[in-house]
């Protein structure tokens, strides 16, 4: 679970360096400031808003990811049930359009500003090659961590699991996915015997990590924006907006998790970072508030790189690691039907939060 904490590390120093930016006198400066305050400034309301944000997106998030975790309890819920699968493509069509439609666009505001200078952030497309690069990381990545698992930390005779637990053949990792776990998840590539059973396991939990990694990063981000936002015209909105947006994807990693078949230790842990990351950056800007200025070149700058990086790996997951592993399987490839309302549940999702990008 390093990689997780060692990626908020990063993140939280990155956006403290903005608490630091110089003030600048320049009329352009001053200009962008302006124009960020808005017409509709209020901090002791935007405060009351904020407070009500942090326990409704904290809910909210746990609510979503939570929900596909206590599946099994209810029969027509179990992993191996149809409806299981449209839920779970309804999910990634929200991860799918959060990526394209919240954080890449707002990669393209931050890079695009008038705030910054014209050379070189006007003469080169800087969010769609970082969000490039980072798609092709998370590649490395995920070929990387497959390849070094199976080598050193995946034995089925004893060896050890991504999270650090045996993972044997009588052991609760592999038994819950042969019965039939395995087959219908968000995250699995391989499928046959008990060694490619094993290469699934290990693939849901290196996907799982890295897809947390990903929201993580988006989700502070938007909570800082929040936070530091005296703003209540846009706040109010935000926070319907956030709350639905939190719950699908909770739901959309939460299915992740399941199948990751991870101990109850490592679940809580997953659930609890990404539960928390949002409203942490709420409160996070909201002691910076003071000294942060969403409209300072610095803040830009970083803000619109983490957004670019953030939806590169979300939109290479969503469309590899989630949808092409889900409608390329053979639960789906069997079932035209199932299929077909998989697309719709896909198109839903992605439509929705689509249409949520008018307020967030």
């Amino acid at each position: 679970m390093a990689s997780f904490t060692e990626i908020n590390a990063i993140t939280i120093s990155l956006i403290l360096i903005l608490s630091f930016t110089l003030p600048t006198s320049t009329s352009a400066q001053q200009q962008c400031d302006s124009a960020s305050t808005g017409g509709c400034h209020d901090k002791a309301k935007s405060l009351q808003l904020k407070l009500i944000a942090i326990f409704s997106i904290l809910v909210a998030s746990m609510i979503g990811a939570c929900l596909p975790l206590f599946s099994r309890t209810i029969p027509a819920l179990m992993p191996d049930r149809d409806l299981f699968v449209v839920i779970k493509a309804f999910a990634s069509g929200v991860i799918l359009a959060t990526g394209y439609m919240h954080v890449l666009p707002d990669s393209f505001n931050d890079l695009m500003s008038d705030c910054l200078p014209i050379n070189p952030w006007k003469k080169f497309p800087f969010t769609t090659f970082v969000a490039m690069l980072s798609a092709i990381l998370t590649l490395m990545i995920d070929s990387f961590a497959m390849s070094y698992y199976k080598k050193h930390g995946f034995d089925r005779k004893g060896g050890t699991g991504v999270d650090g637990e045996k993972v044997n053949n009588g052991e609760r990792g592999l038994g819950n996915v042969e019965n039939g776990g395995a087959h219908v998840g968000h995250c699995h590539g391989f499928n046959g015997g008990a060694n490619d059973k094993d290469s699934m396991l290990l693939r849901n939990r290196v996907v799982a990590q890295v897809l947390e990694i990903g929201i993580v990063v988006h989700s502070v981000v938007i909570g800082l924006s929040m936070g530091a936002s005296n703003n209540p015209c846009t706040i109010r909105p935000l926070i319907a907006a956030l709350c639905f947006h939190q719950l699908f994807e909770g739901m959309g990693l939460g299915g992740c998790i399941l199948q990751a078949e991870y101990g109850m230790k490592i679940k809580a842990i997953l659930v609890f970072f990404f539960s928390t990351t949002t409203p942490f950056g709420i409160v996070l800007g909201i002691g910076l508030s003071n000294v942060y200025s969403e409209s300072s070149p610095t803040a830009l700058i970083v803000v619109g790189l983490l957004n670019a990086s953030s939806a590169g790996l979300l939109n290479y997951m969503a469309l590899v690691d989630l949808l092409a592993a889900d409608f390329m399987g053979p639960k789906l490839q069997d079932s035209m039907r199932l299929q077909a309302w998989s697309f719709v549940a896909v198109l839903l999702g992605a439509g929705g939060m689509s249409l949520m990008a008018k307020w967030a």
